[in-house]
């Protein structure tokens, strides 16, 4: 019942009289929130056994098929800075998550922690990284819907504040002493920016089914017999390690002109799955650690934005190149193309490579995030 819910979210997303609607509360948030609410209202059961088997087979799945189009050396050749930016934002994420962890966690549940790590998680990739992290750190469904609330609004906001920030970027990279060659040499860089293609046919929709089927099946297989480390490491950590891995693997291979095929697209959509079942087992009565992290999640990109700042006022980096890195994290390769326009029209495909690094990173940086999270909650 709730996997049919998110079909007709997406289809009635895709409508032009739904655009301004999905436009502030995106189709993500509602695949998770009406399974939510029916499970509120009971009609249907907070638990079952196939909400975890979803979990367990599909998200390996969607990371293989996710990670599969990534064009490494294309990311590698954005050059220093550019990298060094998204390499600061990315710092001031996993620097804040323990600091709002050390200040608010008096007023948020013991498990708190777990969610900001699968919070950072996003914030540093996307929402795929966001729900392995989830998973691989057994965050509890209660603390994991204020995250998912949390990760709805912040992101929001804040690319609406560095959209406003574009109108005084002139100004600030006067006063920064900007390099301003930088902008065109990102652009002869990214020339060849990977393009959708349509080479949809039976045999590739199959193969993307095959490869997202081996990689769960490798996966599985691989991480049971992989070690258990105390409470850091179980073996979904491994399974999602390893799917991740694999997915990054074949993406050196001819396997990832299936992309033209929208091998993503079929990621996202196994991942929808996923979402829909942690959804299924949630509880509005959860809902009451909200507004504190809430505040905790202003606090914390406040700590990403205090990163950026430095970093671009030792790179003499232009405040376009901050703002797309600082979209490309907190906001993913959905609005960072956008932000990155918004600012100069020729560092669009800047801010989607520079998205799908987080992708890549953020999974293992989340997991690397939620373990400093978790000495913080201890101190």
């Amino acid at each position: 019942q709730q996997n049919c819910e998110w079909l007709r979210i997406l289809y009635f997303s895709q409508k032009p009289a739904a655009a301004k609607f999905f436009k502030y509360l995106p189709s993500m948030f509602w695949i998770y929130f009406l399974p939510m609410m029916a499970n509120t209202v009971g009609i249907i059961p907070s638990q079952s056994a196939v909400y975890g088997n979803i979990t367990k087979f599909c998200l390996p799945a969607s990371l293989v098929l996710l990670l599969l189009s990534v064009d490494i050396k294309a990311i590698l050749h954005l050059g220093r800075t550019a990298l060094a930016m998204m390499g600061a934002g990315v710092i001031g994420i996993m620097v804040g998550g323990p600091v709002v962890v050390l200040i608010y966690k008096h007023w948020l549940p013991a498990d708190a922690w777990k969610a900001i790590g699968a919070l950072s998680a996003s914030w540093i990739g996307g929402s795929a990284n966001m729900i392995a992290v989830k998973e691989a750190t057994n965050t509890p469904d209660s603390v994991f819907l204020p995250a998912v609330i949390v990760d709805t609004i912040v992101p929001y906001a804040w690319m609406g504040i560095l959209i406003a920030l574009s109108a005084v970027q002139e100004r600030f990279d006067r006063w920064n002493k900007s390099d301003m060659t930088l902008i065109a040499d990102l652009r002869a860089r990214t020339t060849t920016v990977i393009s959708g293609g349509s080479g949809k046919s039976i045999g590739k929709i199959f193969a993307m089914i095959g490869i997202g089927l081996g990689g769960t099946i490798a996966s599985l297989y691989i991480s049971g017999k992989m070690p258990v480390v105390n409470n850091l490491v179980n073996t979904m950590t491994w399974t999602i390690i390893i799917a991740t891995v694999l997915g990054l693997v074949l993406s050196f291979t001819p396997l990832r002109g299936l992309e033209s095929a929208g091998a993503s697209k079929l990621g996202f959509a196994v991942l929808f799955f996923v979402l829909a079942s942690i959804g299924a087992k949630a509880s509005m009565s959860n809902i009451a650690a909200s507004p504190v992290l809430l505040l905790a999640g202003v606090t914390w990109v406040g700590i990403h934005a205090v990163f950026l700042f430095i970093a671009a006022r030792f790179l003499h980096s232009p405040m376009s190149l901050a703002a797309s890195a600082s979209q490309a994290a907190i906001g993913g390769p959905a609005s960072a193309p956008v932000v990155a326009g918004i600012y100069n029209p020729q560092l669009a495909p800047v801010g989607l490579l520079l998205a799908v690094l987080g992708n890549i990173v953020g999974t293992f940086l989340g997991l690397c995030c939620s373990y400093l999270c978790g000495l913080a909650g201890k101190i």
